[in-house]
């Protein structure tokens, strides 16, 4: 998700309490948004997802949880996905009865999407130079 790493650089970085959203018409709004939990891991937790709207309800139109990874560079690792149109939402990793779960399959598949999202994003004008509000 270099995209999205990307615009946090240029917001200032991850801290408790960011809010971001981008308009990129004719595209649905971006939120980026800090968690004020802790992932899986323990590391600082990141939202990213475009909202819609069905029945005066917001609907998550992808969301994606990451945790902010920095060893090796900044990355994201995602755990978590849902999408409310189709009524899915997925935990590839997660603390289950105090005891931490990996699902590698939907991991890879969770893995998998963000990459061709993160190019997505790119190629529609999701940039770090684009109308941020925070």
């Amino acid at each position: 998700m270099q995209t999205i790493l990307d615009i946090l650089r240029k917001a200032g970085g991850w801290h408790l309490g960011l809010y971001l959203k981008i308009d990129n018409p004719p595209y649905m709004e971006l939120v980026i948004e800090a968690m004020d939990e802790s992932g899986p891991m323990g590391p600082p937790t990141l939202s990213v997802a475009h909202y819609g709207e069905q029945n005066g309800d917001l609907m998550r139109d992808p969301e994606m949880c990451f945790e902010l990874g920095l060893t090796g560079g900044a990355h994201l690792d995602a755990f978590y996905w849902r999408n409310d149109y189709v009524a899915v939402e997925q935990w590839s990793r997660n603390i289950v009865r105090d005891r931490y779960v990996h699902l590698i399959e939907l991991l890879e598949q969770h893995q998998r999407f963000a990459a061709t999202w993160d190019i997505n994003l790119r190629l529609q004008g999701f940039d770090p130079h684009k109308h941020i509000r925070s």
